[in-house]
């Protein structure tokens, strides 16, 4: 009863959250803050009137006489609301992770077999070990820049800036290379390359930072839901679990009426009004 009344409850929640999306007048939709502070409230509110109910009941149907018992019929009833609910949660998101996964096997199943092909003759083009041969042939070839054609002169300027990436540095005449196939390939002095590869440098260097100092605001603000959204489901079960002693405490009945003699007591052995 707990369970359902709480789900009942959540869907009429949805429906008129819902209700308030204007599509057509965007102005006029609450904001994404006070939407979430709403469902918040809703979902909390909720809770409690469903494990309130459910203690309430619990306890009318056991004919407990005394509060205590009752309370613990009511955190019984607590316990095992949020343990189905748990139960209900973690198998929807389990179907719905297996289903994505199968429509993403699908449709990768044909691309790969597809690829396997490429792949398998690919794979000498892709050796890492290849890679960096080729990489010291061409630094150790002493062709002058200006007697190499374009195709040539780029096709060497991207190794060594893919070798310069991979292994944080430069090898040892790396540098001076790229400078003279710089100011080859663009028509300048040797002087001008080498300010240009400083600023791309350094261009280089501040756009990770940037995208560091992203990656840690981000991991920052993850760090901050999860510790709230963990505050708040805390403070959801505790007054949970009040709701529904409480409800159950006023579902107790009492000792006249569960004998069926309401209104009488005894004196002496007699029974008197």
């Amino acid at each position: 009863m707990a369970t359902a009344v709480g789900l009942m409850l959540n869907l009429l929640g949805v429906a008129v959250g819902a209700t308030t999306i204007d599509p057509q007048s965007p102005g006029a939709t609450p904001g994404a803050g006070a939407m979430t502070l709403a469902a918040g409230a809703w979902l909390l509110v909720s809770t409690l009137i469903g494990l309130g109910l459910g203690g309430y009941i619990a306890a009318r149907l056991s004919g407990n006489v005394d509060k205590a018992d009752s309370a613990l019929h009511g955190l019984s009833v607590w316990a095992l609301a949020f343990l189905v609910g748990t139960a209900v949660a973690g198998s929807y998101a389990t179907g719905a992770a297996r289903t994505v996964a199968s429509g993403a096997g699908s449709a990768l199943g044909g691309a790969v077999q597809g690829l396997g092909s490429v792949a398998g003759a690919a794979g000498q083009a892709i050796d890492p070990r290849a890679i960096m041969e080729r990489a010291r042939s061409a630094l150790t070839r002493r062709e002058d820049p200006r007697q190499m054609t374009s195709e040539q002169r780029m096709a060497e300027i991207g190794q060594i800036a893919a070798q310069r990436v991979a292994a944080g540095s430069y090898e040892a005449g790396a540098r001076d290379r790229l400078q003279a196939l710089i100011a080859a390939e663009a028509g300048i002095s040797p002087a001008e390359a080498g300010q240009r590869i400083d600023q791309a440098e350094a261009q280089a260097r501040q756009a990770a930072q940037a995208l560091e100092q992203r990656a840690r605001a981000a991991a920052d603000a993850v760090a901050t839901g999860v510790a709230m959204g963990s505050f708040w489901a805390f403070a959801t079960m505790l007054l949970g679990a009040v709701a529904a002693a409480l409800g159950s405490m006023a579902g107790a009945r009492r000792a006249a009426s569960l004998r069926g003699d309401a209104g009488w007591g005894t004196r002496d052995g007699y029974r008197i009004r």
